[in-house]
């Protein structure tokens, strides 16, 4: 059975998973596959940037595959499980804080992204909306409550770049292009909850592609506490695999309801 070209998996390694879970950083994988209730987590394969394992809850398989930085691997990763039969994909990531409200080890819930990640004009005009499917929300939320991992609920903004598009000062030059400049403050006076990578991408290709797919993602740093930490970023991946994988069981179970 052939296998897609950038993952180097087949339909049948997949054994028919309805839903994958999609970490960007590839080390996330094994760890999302060890947090129940995922069970018989095992190594599928390691291509690039992404590592996909299988893992099951109940007797329903679950993918988890990495998709690396940013919307161009991101759009790779969704269109071969989607080609494997995947419908249903929930993002798992990190964040930077864009209101001052949010603390390091929230979540935020994405319902919408701002499209600045590139990516996705490939997949749909920029009048096109990015939105988050409603049942991932709301079991993402119901997660987050069941957990008592403090959420929040709204719109991220997804930037092609870390640095200057997220106007960060700790990059080697500093320098901030004249249509970047005071975009954050922007952002922060639209309600934008939070700066990563690829939400964008990926809800506007499955709007697309008639797929499904939601995103959460731990704060790690935030406007007064740039510097990101070790024990930050342990705290927030934590709170972000705990609450996907929570509501990949409430997902799943909701769809064997008769």
């Amino acid at each position: 059975m052939p296998r897609v070209y950038h993952l180097g998996v087949s339909e049948r390694e997949i054994a028919g998973a309805p839903l994958a879970l999609l970490p960007g950083d590839p080390a996330r994988v094994e760890k999302i596959a060890a947090t129940r209730p995922i069970e018989n987590g095992r190594f599928v394969a390691s291509h690039r940037e992404f590592c996909t394992w299988l893992g099951s809850i109940g007797d329903t398989p679950v993918v988890i595959t990495s998709t690396g930085i940013g919307g161009p691997s991101t759009a790779i990763a969704v269109e071969e499980l989607a080609q494997l039969g995947v419908k249903i994909f929930i993002r798992v990531g990190t964040s930077g804080a864009i209101q001052p409200s949010l603390n390091i080890g929230d979540v935020v819930i994405t319902t919408g992204a701002v499209r600045l990640d590139g990516a996705s004009s490939h997949y749909a005009p920029i009048e096109y909306p990015a939105v988050a499917d409603y049942e991932i929300v709301w079991a993402l939320v119901q997660a987050a409550r069941k957990l008592k991992i403090p959420s929040h609920l709204g719109i991220t903004c997804s930037s092609a770049t870390f640095y200057p598009g997220q106007e960060r000062s700790d990059s080697f030059s500093s320098y901030i292009i004249r249509d970047l400049r005071g975009t954050k403050r922007e952002w922060e006076r639209l309600g934008v909850l939070n700066y990563e990578m690829e939400a964008a991408t990926l809800l506007t290709m499955c709007s697309v592609l008639r797929l499904r797919a939601g995103c959460v993602c731990g704060v790690v740093d935030t406007p007064t506490h740039e510097a990101i930490t070790p024990e930050n970023l342990q705290r927030a991946e934590q709170n972000a695999i705990a609450v996907a994988v929570a509501a990949t069981e409430i997902l799943l179970s909701a769809q064997s309801q008769p």
